[in-house]
């Protein structure tokens, strides 16, 4: 669901400064992340972002979230999403609320991945992370590369191209990328091009 006000790093900001102290109250950093588009545009990357996704380890964090978040307006309660039927159910357990005009998710990511590179399953995201700045606090976000990897799975081009240009002024883990584009299934041409540009600014 699309926010119904544009979403640029200075929203963003002034959004995430309102929420944090009540999440932070309630949840300990170890506990979520910030990802997806807004992930990278904290970051300092100009890219179109619809709404504003947390990660949480587990159903209680998502409930813990919707709490903190009760004096917003709820557009859905947390629940459970299934996408696949037992014995090897997936799915997500999840929530949204309405900030400002702003729409805020937060959600599980019930699935298993085969890789510690993947954005929102396994490992990933709670190994690789950086702690950027929201006025005096500290908000556990995702790297931008496993963010691109996404991206360039999806081959949503208005996305990742904003991102591969903000690494070619701004840098990024070549190594880090490689891994999570092999771990998203990134075609190898796809990826030798976006290795290209960013190798080519480095030399």
């Amino acid at each position: 669901m699309e926010s119904a006000r544009s979403i640029d790093r200075h929203a963003l900001l002034e959004v995430l400064a309102e929420i944090l102290p009540s999440i932070q109250t309630v949840l300990a950093d170890d506990n979520y992340r910030l990802v997806g588009t807004a992930a990278a545009l904290l970051l300092g990357c100009d890219l179109p972002v619809g709404d504003v996704d947390f990660l949480m380890r587990d159903r209680h964090q998502v409930d813990a979230f919707a709490d903190a978040l009760s004096s917003h307006n709820c557009l859905v309660l947390p629940t459970f999403l299934q996408w696949s039927p037992p014995p090897q159910e997936t799915g997500q357990y999840w929530c949204r609320y309405d900030v400002g005009g702003v729409c805020i998710e937060a959600s599980t990511v019930e699935a298993s991945a085969e890789s510690d590179y993947v954005e929102v399953s396994g490992s990933g995201p709670w190994t690789h992370y950086v702690n950027l700045e929201v006025g005096t606090r500290l908000l556990p976000t995702v790297r931008i590369e496993l963010r691109l990897a996404t991206e360039l799975s999806r081959n949503r081009v208005q996305k990742y191209e904003p991102i591969v240009d903000w690494m070619t002024k701004n840098g990024c883990d070549l190594s880090l990328l490689k891994r999570a584009m092999k771990a998203r299934g990134v075609s190898a041409d796809r990826q030798q091009d976006v290795l290209s540009q960013l190798l080519s600014v480095a030399s």
